[in-house]
C-alpha cells in the first residue's frame, strides 16, 4: 500500500475520530496522577506455555527474556477461549463470569444460535442475544474495555471472533469500545462509517475475510489443514497497524487495545499432519507454523509501537488463553465406543459420546439441540449428536439432562427438581468410565463419593447463566516425548479427529498457558516464579489504568494483581498443596485438586484421577 495513502487515511481517520465518533468521544471520571500508559494485550490462542522457545517463537521468548518471564502460568479450567476471555476481561473467575465453556446451556431457545439451548459463544450476534437475555450482560462483571472507556481511554479490540467482543460484552451497538473481527461486515458489531473508509482504503477491504483453507478440517478418512490462518490475521494485523494504532497516536489520547490471534488455536485443531495417529499430533509442520504465524503478528504490532513512537508509553501483556493437547478418541469401557455409526472409525469415541452414554444409562431418549431437536437416540445406528450437545430425557423445552460438549472437558446441567437424584446415578457411572478423570459437582446437590464440590475450582459465584451441575475432566496422558507437556493427548467430545488438536481438559498442558510482559510497567529481564492466571492479567491491566475493580464487583471470586512483576514490587510467599475427594468413589476413584496460594489467591496446577492426568 502507498505509504502517502496510508498517511492520508491514517491523518484523516484521526481527525474525524477526534471530531466525535463514537469510537473517541470519552468522559473522564477522575484526574489521573501522571501520564497514563497505554496496554495491548495480545492473545496467541491456544498457545502451550511448554512449547516456546527461540526456535518456535523467537519474538515471544526474546520479549519475555527483555521483560518478564511469567515461569508459573495458569489458565482457567475449563480451559477453552471464551471462559478464559471472561476472566481477563473482567478479572474474574468463572464461577462470577458465567461463561463456564464455549458451549453453555443458556436455558432458552436463542434465536442467534439457530434456536439451540446449547449456544456457541464464538459469534457476536449470540453474545449479543445471550447479554440480552441476562440483564443486558451475562458476565455480570464490568469488562475492562468498558471501564477504560469511561476512564478516557481509547478502546478496541481486534481478531478473532467472540473473544474479542467478551471484553466489552455488554456494548452489543459498539458505542464504546471499536470491535473488528471474522463478523466485521458481515452482522457482527457496527463499526463507524470513517473506520470502514480508512480500512477499505488501507487495507483493501471493510470486510473481514474468511479462513478460506485454514477451516478445513476434513473427517475420518480426509485430512485436515496445511496451511496457517496467515491470510485472514494479515487483515486483522493490517487493520490494527494501519488504522487503529495511528489513528490512538493522532489523538494523543491513551488507549487499551486487544488483539486476539487465532493462531496457533484454529490451525492446530484442523491440521492434517496426523490422521488418525497420536504422533506427531500437534507437533506437525503445520502447528509448528501456526505459532511461527502469532510470533509475526506479535512482531509487527512491537515494530509498529516503534515507528509511532509509542513503545516507550505501551505496556505489551502477552497470555494465551489454555494449552493444548492431541486428540485421542480410545476408550475400552464406553458403550458409544462400540455403535456402529457412520463416519466414526470402529471402536473409537464418537461426537457426543458422554450423551450417549448417559442416556443408554438411564433409558433415555436424546434429541439434538443443534439440528432442530432431531432425535438420535434410540436410533443408533447412524447418527449421534451432530456437535456432540444433547437434551436428554423430558421435552426439548424441558428436558432431564443436558450435556454441552466442549472437548476436554464437558458440562451436564440438570435442569429439573430431581436433580440430586440424577446425579446419583450419573455420578458413579461416569466413575467407571476409562475416559473420565475428575469430577466436579454443584455442592448444592449434595456431596457424592469420588469427586469434588466445584466451589474446589472457583465454579460457584455470583453467575446469572444456568449452573453446570457436573463438570466432567477427561483422561489425558503423554505419547512418549522427552517433555510430556509439549506431547501430550486428551480424550475429547468433538466432532475433529483423532490425531487432531483439542483442550479443556485439567491436565498441565492444558492449563499450562503462556504469559509475558514488557513495558513501563513492568521489570525487565525479570522471571516471575509466583503463580499467575488468566483471571490476573484483568487485574493486572485494572491496575494500570487505575481502575478497582473490586469496587465495581458484584462478585468476590477476582484474581491478584502481579505486582511482583513490577518495579519495587515483591515476591508474595507461595504455598502448596492438594485437596481430595474425603471418600472414593466406584471403583476405588478419587478427584484430586493439586494446587499453590499466592497474594490470597489459589492457583489449579491439575486436577483429575491420579494416574489419568498428564502433571498429576
Amino acid at each position: 500500500m502507498p505509504s502517502a495513502l496510508h498517511r492520508a487515511g491514517a491523518v484523516a481517520l484521526a481527525a474525524l475520530l477526534a471530531a466525535a465518533t463514537p469510537f473517541a468521544v470519552y468522559a473522564p471520571l477522575r484526574a489521573q496522577p501522571a501520564p497514563p500508559h497505554n496496554v495491548i494485550l495480545f492473545v496467541p490462542d491456544g498457545l502451550r506455555g511448554a512449547i516456546v522457545d527461540a526456535t518456535t517463537a523467537p519474538t515471544m521468548d526474546a520479549m519475555r527474556t527483555a521483560g518478564v518471564t511469567f515461569a508459573n502460568s495458569h489458565s482457567i479450567f475449563p480451559t477453552f477461549t471464551t471462559a478464559n476471555a471472561s476472566t481477563m476481561a473482567t478479572g474474574h473467575l468463572l464461577g462470577d463470569t458465567g461463561d463456564f465453556s464455549n458451549t453453555i446451556f443458556a436455558g432458552y431457545l436463542v434465536p442467534t444460535a439457530g434456536y439451540s439451548m446449547t449456544p456457541f459463544l464464538e459469534a457476536d450476534p449470540v453474545i449479543a442475544d445471550v447479554d440480552e437475555h441476562f440483564g443486558g450482560n451475562y458476565l455480570n462483571e464490568d469488562a475492562i474495555l468498558a471501564l477504560a472507556h469511561d476512564h478516557g481511554y481509547q478502546t478496541a479490540s481486534v481478531g478473532k471472533v467472540g473473544p474479542v467482543a467478551i471484553f466489552d460484552a455488554a456494548d452489543t451497538a459498539g458505542t464504546r469500545t471499536l470491535v473488528i473481527d471474522d463478523n466485521t461486515g458481515h452482522g457482527g458489531r457496527p463499526i463507524p462509517t470513517d473506520v470502514a473508509a480508512n480500512l477499505r482504503v488501507l487495507t483493501g477491504t471493510a470486510d473481514a475475510p474468511t479462513r478460506l483453507g485454514n477451516g478445513f478440517a476434513g473427517d475420518a478418512s480426509t485430512p485436515g489443514t496445511n496451511v496457517t490462518n496467515a491470510g485472514q490475521q494479515d487483515w486483522f494485523l493490517a487493520a490494527a497497524t494501519r488504522v487503529v494504532l495511528p489513528a490512538f497516536k493522532a489523538s494523543g489520547k491513551p488507549f487499551v487495545m486487544v488483539f486476539w490471534s487465532r493462531d496457533p488455536d484454529g490451525t492446530q485443531h484442523n491440521q492434517g499432519d496426523s490422521l488418525q495417529s497420536l504422533t506427531p499430533g500437534i507437533n506437525g509442520p503445520t502447528s509448528l507454523a501456526a505459532i511461527r504465524n502469532a510470533d509475526h503478528d506479535l512482531a509487527t504490532l512491537r515494530a509498529t509501537l516503534h515507528t509511532l513512537g509509542l513503545d516507550a508509553t505501551t505496556d505489551v501483556i502477552v497470555t494465551s488463553d489454555h494449552g493444548f493437547s492431541t486428540i485421542s478418541k480410545e476408550s475400552h469401557t464406553s458403550p458409544s465406543a462400540q455403535y456402529t455409526l457412520t463416519g466414526v472409525p470402529a471402536g473409537q469415541l464418537p461426537p457426543g459420546f458422554l450423551a450417549l452414554d448417559i442416556a443408554q444409562l438411564l433409558h433415555l431418549r436424546i434429541s439434538d439441540p443443534d439440528a432442530n431437536d432431531a432425535t438420535v437416540h434410540p436410533d443408533l445406528e447412524h447418527k449421534f449428536p451432530s456437535h456432540g450437545n444433547a437434551l436428554i430425557g423430558g421435552t426439548n423445552l424441558a428436558p432431564e439432562v443436558v450435556v454441552a460438549a466442549n472437548g476436554g472437558s464437558d458440562l451436564i446441567y440438570l435442569p429439573q427438581a430431581d436433580a440430586a437424584q440424577l446425579a446419583a446415578q450419573i455420578v458413579p457411572f461416569l466413575e467407571q468410565q476409562d475416559y473420565v478423570s475428575g469430577l466436579f459437582v454443584d455442592s448444592r446437590l449434595g456431596s457424592f463419593p469420588g469427586t469434588l464440590a466445584q466451589s474446589a475450582v472457583s465454579l460457584e459465584g455470583k453467575a446469572v447463566t444456568p449452573h453446570p451441575a457436573i463438570a466432567v475432566g477427561f483422561r489425558s496422558f503423554a505419547t512418549g516425548c522427552e517433555r510430556p507437556l509439549r506431547c501430550t493427548a486428551e480424550i475429547a467430545d468433538t466432532t475433529l479427529q483423532m490425531g487432531q488438536g483439542m483442550h479443556g481438559s485439567f491436565s498441565r498442558a492444558d492449563t499450562g498457558n503462556f504469559t509475558a510482559a514488557i513495558g513501563p510497567d513492568f521489570k525487565r529481564g525479570y522471571v516471575d516464579d509466583a503463580p499467575v492466571s488468566n483471571a490476573d492479567v484483568g487485574m493486572t491491566i485494572a491496575h494500570i489504568l487505575g481502575v478497582d475493580l473490586q469496587h465495581v464487583a458484584k462478585g468476590t471470586l477476582l484474581g491478584r494483581v502481579f505486582t511482583e512483576a513490577m518495579p519495587g514490587g515483591a515476591m508474595p510467599e507461595i504455598t502448596r498443596g492438594e485437596e481430595r475427594s474425603p471418600q472414593p468413589g466406584s471403583g476405588g476413584v478419587v478427584t484430586v485438586v493439586r494446587w499453590q496460594r499466592a497474594g490470597g489467591e489459589r492457583y489449579i496446577d491439575v486436577a483429575g484421577f491420579p494416574d489419568r492426568t498428564v502433571g498429576l
